[in-house]
């Protein structure tokens, strides 16, 4: 285990050259990042998530009823031990072939077959409710972290001059404000990662995921070898967007439309300029041109610039998928008295809440009905797109 440390921890993998651990060792007259500093952010996780229930239950919830959101789900699939044995222990998306076995087995017409596990499928789904008041404490959360970065960050001198991030590195005392606004980041990520597992399921989930490892080892990655004055201004940059796409979510459950749009408008506009014009002329930039030439590289260095990177690609992805469901319900909605009718799609690629003009109230039919629509769906223009129902976009950075 000494060995795996040892080697783990290689000043010559983590530091520029000729500098060693010892030198960044904490002194009275300052104080620098120690990777024992993150351990705290563990059990500090599990007290944001434990925050984080209370929130919902006694903040949350309450402002949901004031706003007249219910706590109902979608409508729940008719009792069937037939149905239910191949949706949990074979499929929940039968092929055509298996639902004529069970059409006639049940002797059900094949319709009411998908409609039924269409149903259950929704039925897994969480209600709005639920969907608002995580929405409300991830708003809350984005909006006191971006504020206390903009209010620290516009004193620092590295805001105005991303060149002061490499001047004298590594030996930049840690304030005690980077230490905070470092350790909650952490912390509120690491709870996203855990949580993740018992969120709403998204069918982005895998992006997610990595969207979330990406952003953790970047923060981990820029403490322990003390780029924290860039990674401040990474931090802030992303918050800013995170704001504006829970409000509108939060907007959209509540269902104030136009007020919805217009945020879902300028986190489009906010997302996509910060994230491909900001982020690679000012971050970017500096981390890869000014630190080589005020620095010099070295193989963490390389790390952290390939994560960077890396996190480019993904506000690539995502931006190209705000701009295809901008486009797709330019050209297909028709949504009046609404300023900004792309959000009213009729169903996005990533909507949590399957719907068909087949899905009604009535009971199973106990008679075959074979018709030449059998197969067929016909989806409803409700509900808005799947960045505000739970689909693409992230909390995120």
């Amino acid at each position: 285990m000494a060995g795996i440390l040892a080697w783990f921890w290689n000043e010559r993998f983590w530091l520029p050259h000729n500098v060693t651990w010892a030198d960044l060792k904490n002194t009275e007259e300052a104080t620098f990042p120690q990777a024992e500093d993150l351990y705290v952010a563990c059990p500090l996780a599990f007290c944001i998530f434990m925050i984080r229930l209370l929130f919902e239950r006694f903040i949350g919830r309450p402002c949901a009823s004031g706003l007249k959101i219910q706590a109902n789900g979608p409508q729940k699939a008719q009792p069937n031990a037939i149905l239910e044995k191949v949706f949990t222990a074979i499929t929940k998306h039968p092929d055509e072939k298996r639902l004529e076995g069970l059409s006639k087995q049940l002797d059900w017409d094949v319709r009411t077959i998908q409609r039924w596990f269409r149903q259950r499928r929704n039925q897994e789904k969480p209600s709005t409710l639920a969907r608002f008041c995580e929405s409300m404490w991830r708003f809350t959360f984005y909006l006191y972290i971006f504020t206390y970065g903009v209010r620290f960050l516009k004193k620092s001198p590295w805001l105005w001059n991303t060149k002061e991030c490499w001047y004298n590195y590594p030996y930049q005392p840690l304030t005690v404000d980077i230490h905070y606004y470092y350790l909650l980041e952490l912390s509120f990520y690491l709870s996203l990662l855990f949580s993740q597992f018992t969120d709403i399921r998204r069918k982005d989930f895998p992006i997610m995921f990595l969207h979330h490892v990406a952003t953790i080892s970047l923060i981990v990655f820029s403490y322990v070898n003390n780029m924290a004055r860039v990674g401040t201004l990474v931090m802030c940059l992303h918050d800013a967007a995170d704001v504006l796409i829970e409000a509108a979510k939060m907007a959209n459950y509540a269902k104030c439309q136009i007020l919805c749009n217009l945020l879902f408008a300028m986190f489009a506009i906010l997302f996509i300029s910060s994230r491909l014009g900001v982020y690679p002329v000012w971050i970017l930039n500096t981390t890869l041109f000014e630190s080589w030439e005020i620095v010099g590289p070295f193989p963490s260095w390389w790390v952290f610039n390939l994560l960077l990177i890396l996190l480019q690609l993904l506000h690539s992805f995502w931006s190209y998928l705000i701009v295809k469901t901008a486009c797709r319900a330019i050209s297909k909605g028709k949504v009046k008295n609404v300023t900004f009718p792309w959000l009213q799609v009729s169903k996005d690629d990533c909507s949590d809440i399957e719907s068909s003009s087949d899905e009604d109230d009535s009971p199973p039919a106990n008679q075959k009905h074979h018709s030449s629509s059998s197969n067929g769906t016909n989806n409803k223009n409700h509900g808005t797109n799947g960045f505000l129902t739970g689909g693409l976009y992230p909390e995120e950075h």
